[in-house]
């Protein structure tokens, strides 16, 4: 008879414990993808983006002109300027004010010298203007002279002010006749806080208005155009379509403020500024020097869609103030004047160059159609006085165009009783679109993977207009873009793409702030005066716009719709003409993740692929202008063993795997 130690057996105990639970964590799941079944269509548009002048993301942003209140029309006509002189001349410069002449843009600058003193006016720029050593730089101003004899020098100086730029401008000519005139110069250093300031020589007398300075670099080098590095990290996303002009800068505090798509296009001097509906939105975060000048105007934004392959998708006022505001609304019998700017608003974008509007666009340079397919009335509106004015919207642009699409809003939530009436009413009136909207916490979005798997498969489509992960409200500014907001949000649009015959459009928001503006985080890119970053919530949208494929296959654990398991969401789609098959998985858990795929289907899948991954093991980690890589796509390669794929998918990871076909 044998007796067995009992340490001996302790320890036989615990190593055959240790070997079963080792053994199970490194059994593999099994996730079955059905190659050959295409469950859903994706749009070609599916992915897009939300553009919004909130975070100075137009002027100060993209729109790249560099002085502020070049027209002298804020509110205090020289906010943004200030004079440096060596003696005090009564009279010397005065705000005009020509307002029966000029509505649009009744202030000019008068400047009157009658000695030869030292007299600089100084412009402090957005936050300050970012130079480029060896940077061409185009001055133009409007002017009339009076009386001739004053040459202005152009400078550019770092806060010590020191000239860093400098050219002439000699204004040509005399009379009452404004005139347009430019000239250029070269920067000789980098800064990203200088000041532009006009030294004005000489004796005269001289109007001037429209004071204004362009990089030379502009996006396709055209004249006082948009940022280059802001719309080549959007033309990187290849987005199916830009949401614009928002938001709530399309309701305004009130009617007067609404966004007015036809005061924005034509001559840059004839558009009409605008208080910026942000400027003192945010007791917290107040930005008196907020103003909306439409150098980014709808003639722009048409032209930008274009420039990057994507669809315009335009919002206009439905004849509602920002309900948070104001409230205020258009009564119903005066609401004519709304419904004629959509229509106008579609000819201008589609008609032929016989019509009114449609000879407006060949005359601003583009005689082709810009082919607009559809348009939101009205932002985040709600209650039955918006189903009042949407249903005279919708009767009135159908007659006219029966297959141009409406978005429809369901409010500021995604739940809730403002939700279910609009919801339930749209449906009921089968809406081509209903525009859902949710700003949650993380895990909201982890639960609501799976909202749409039940969602009623019929005519009425959801655009997911505006959505971002809220981090703590402790968090602020650039630190909410962290690792965690961008994998719930990929989490989440797992859910999206394989109930893509439901959620047809989405869209992230915001899309740009200021790092020294913003009113409103988190957002999809950061810029300073001279630079820009995408956040980590930037990859996750680009990896799904760029490999969103054109139908949905799919894919399952234990035979369910992946959402939430042991912290896993996925989906998976064919690109029927890239070949391929794309498989989007995410590990919201601590732990590394080993996958088999089991890839069923007669589909002839070649033996080597790639997985592109986004990962971090800190949940808090951020890019920024010093690391804008910290978080990006990391590409590797993967091998197939005849239909089966093993994956180890790592903490807290986004992974994109992407499988050829023949």
């Amino acid at each position: 008879m044998r007796f067995h130690s009992p340490i001996k057996s302790v320890l036989f105990t615990c190593f055959t414990l240790l070997f079963a639970i080792t053994s199970n964590a490194q059994t593999p799941k099994v996730i079955k993808v059905n190659v050959d079944q295409s469950i859903a269509k994706v749009q070609p548009n599916m992915w897009g983006v939300f553009f919004e002048d909130i975070n100075f993301g137009a002027d100060g942003g993209i729109y790249a002109e560099l002085i502020k209140n070049r027209s002298f029309e804020f509110a205090k006509p020289l906010m943004g300027w200030s004079i440096s002189r060596n003696r005090s001349q009564e009279g010397e410069i005065l705000v005009v004010n020509r307002k029966e002449e000029n509505a649009a843009n009744p202030r000019y600058l008068q400047v009157k010298k009658a000695t030869d003193n030292f007299f600089e006016l100084v412009n402090e720029g957005f936050k300050g203007i970012g130079v480029k050593k060896g940077m061409r730089y185009d001055f133009s101003v409007m002017y009339r002279q009076l009386q001739p004899g004053i040459k202005m020098v152009l400078l550019l100086k770092d806060p010590d002010k020191k000239v860093i730029g400098q050219g002439s401008f000699t204004p040509e000519g005399s009379g009452s006749e404004w005139k347009k005139q430019s000239a250029s110069f070269v920067a000789t250093e980098t800064n990203a806080k200088a000041k532009f300031s006009i030294l004005f020589q000489g004796k005269g007398n001289i109007d001037l208005d429209m004071i204004s300075l362009f990089p030379g670099d502009t996006w396709k080098n055209r004249k006082q155009g948009l940022r280059a590095d802001m719309v080549q990290l959007l033309a990187d996303m290849k987005p199916g379509f830009i949401r614009f002009p928002g938001g709530c800068i399309v309701e305004g505090t009130d009617l007067a403020n609404r966004y007015q798509w036809k005061n924005t296009i034509g001559p840059i001097e004839e558009r009409k500024l605008l208080i910026n509906r942000w400027n003192t939105e945010f007791a917290h975060r107040p930005a008196p020097d907020y103003y909306q000048t439409f150098g980014l105007g709808f003639f722009e934004y048409f032209q930008l869609a274009e420039d990057i392959g994507s669809d315009a998708l335009p919002i206009l006022n439905c004849g509602m103030a920002c309900q948070f505001n104001t409230g205020e609304v258009a009564a119903l019998d005066e609401l004519d004047p709304y419904v004629q700017d959509a229509l106008d608003l579609i000819e201008f974008a589609n008609g032929d160059i016989n019509t009114k509007w449609g000879k407006k666009r060949a005359e601003l340079g583009h005689p082709k159609p810009f082919n607009l397919k559809m348009m939101g009335v009205g932002n985040e509106n709600w209650g039955p006085q918006y189903l009042e004015r949407l249903a005279i919207f919708t009767k009135v642009i159908k007659a006219k165009y029966p297959d141009f699409k409406l978005i429809n809003s369901s409010g500021t939530d995604p739940e809730g009783d403002r939700f279910n009436l609009l919801n339930t009413s749209l449906r009921e009136n089968k809406a081509d679109f209903i525009d859902e909207h949710y700003y949650r916490p993380a895990d909201w979005f982890l639960k609501n993977a799976g909202r749409y798997d039940n969602y009623p498969r019929n005519e009425t489509k959801v655009f997911v207009g505006e959505y971002a992960v809220h981090a703590d409200k402790k968090v602020i500014g650039s630190d909410r873009n962290n690792w965690q907001s961008a994998l719930a949000s990929a989490s989440l649009m797992t859910g999206l793409e394989r109930n893509a015959d439901v959620v047809q459009m989405a869209s992230y928001a915001p899309l740009f702030a200021h790092i020294d503006g913003w009113q409103w985080a988190p957002d999809m890119i950061w810029v300073d005066n001279l630079q820009s970053y995408g956040t980590p919530d930037y990859y996750v949208q680009k990896l799904f716009s760029t490999n969103k494929g054109t139908d949905v296959v799919s894919i399952t654990l234990d035979e369910k719709n992946i959402i939430g398991q042991d912290g896993l969401f996925a989906s998976s789609v064919l690109d029927k003409g890239k070949k391929e098959l794309i498989i989007k998985i995410a590990n919201n858990s601590d732990q590394n993740q080993n996958i088999d795929f089991d890839l069923n289907g007669k589909t002839k899948l070649k033996s080597k692929g790639t997985i592109d991954e986004l990962a971090s093991i800190n949940l808090n980690q951020l890019n920024s202008f010093e690391n804008p890589g910290a978080v990006s796509p990391k590409t590797s390669a993967i091998n197939l063993k005849g239909k089966k794929l093993n994956a180890t998918l790592k903490p807290f990871s986004f992974n994109v795997i992407k499988i050829p076909f023949n």
